[in-house]
Parts: C-alpha cells; sequence; structure tokens
C-alpha cells in the first residue's frame, strides 16, 4: 500500500488513476492517505468518483484534528478515518460528517500495546454521532496486555465483533 497524495506523486498520474476509478463504478475504492492537505488540494478543482471513499491515518492526537477537519471540508461520498494502529488515547473527536471509523492495534515484532479503554472510547464517540465503527484487530497485543501473534488476539472487544460499514452501500 502507498499514499496517492504524496508530495512526488504527480496530478498528472492521478488524474490517469482517478479515470480509471470513474469508469468502473462498479468497484469501491478506498484511498488513505497521511496528507490530506494534498488530497484536499487536488480534489479542490476536481470532483471525487462517487465510488471513492476518502480516508485519513489518526494514530495519535498530534494528527487527529487537523487530518479530520481537512476530510470533512473535501465532499466526498463517504469520508473514513482509519486509526489504525491506535497509538494513544485520541481524546475527544468531532466525527461530523464522517462516515466510517476502523480502530486497531499495531502490528510486528517493534509494536507498541494499544489499551482497550482507547478503542471503546472511539467506539462511544462514533455512536454518539452515528458512525459505522469497524474494530478490525487487538494487533501483537492482545487486551490482556499479553504480546503473541496476532492472529490469536484476534478481534472481539468486550466479547463483540464490530464489522460496521456505512449504511449508505452494499454490504460486502
Amino acid at each position: 500500500m502507498s499514499d496517492l497524495f504524496h508530495e512526488n506523486i504527480s496530478y498528472g498520474f492521478l488524474d490517469r488513476v482517478f479515470e480509471v476509478i470513474s469508469k468502473t463504478p462498479h468497484h469501491t475504492y478506498q484511498i488513505l492517505t497521511k496528507r490530506p492537505e494534498n488530497m484536499r488540494t487536488y480534489f479542490n478543482s476536481r470532483n471525487v468518483p462517487k465510488n471513492t471513499w476518502l480516508g485519513v491515518s489518526v494514530e495519535n492526537r498530534k494528527h487527529g484534528c487537523l487530518r479530520i477537519d481537512i476530510l470533512r471540508s473535501i465532499n466526498a461520498t463517504i469520508r473514513f478515518i482509519s486509526a489504525e494502529p491506535l497509538l494513544e488515547d485520541l481524546g475527544v473527536l468531532n466525527l461530523s460528517g464522517i462516515h466510517w471509523i476502523i480502530v486497531g492495534g499495531e502490528s510486528g515484532s517493534k509494536a507498541r500495546p494499544m489499551k482497550k479503554e482507547w478503542a471503546e472510547s472511539i467506539r462511544r464517540q462514533a455512536k454518539k454521532y452515528s458512525v459505522a465503527y469497524f474494530f478490525k484487530q487487538w494487533g501483537t497485543w492482545g487486551s490482556d496486555g499479553i504480546k503473541r501473534n496476532k492472529h490469536a488476539n484476534g478481534r472481539l472487544l468486550n466479547g463483540i465483533t464490530y464489522d460496521n460499514y456505512p449504511e449508505s452501500t452494499i454490504a460486502f
């Protein structure tokens, strides 16, 4: 996976990518970036194809509010947040205009643990704003604080699997 809105990606290349996306309306494309400023600038003079979901990575407080505010300013059918890996409590979020949030822990040998309270805080806030909540995984650190294979740690948050998607879409 790479970031289409990296500084080294030309608008000509992006135009070709979004032309293909527009010509394949039977597919849904999820475009995730850590550079929402570049995404907003690109779409200031272009329409977001209807079959394109735009998202931003929000792993910590430092990047959270600004990235979400910029995402909210782009006219997209679906706007989503990927809080994966969730590296700290994100605090109070303004989720107005957001349709979907994905939460998950970090994986790999150098993974940092995610606390259940952080994922729960986001879940409660998503519910308050009627935002679809998807809990992807615990990652390398389980809910019990034990480090092991991410598959062994699973996807349950308080014994529940959260597989919610934005309501305006066809079920996967």
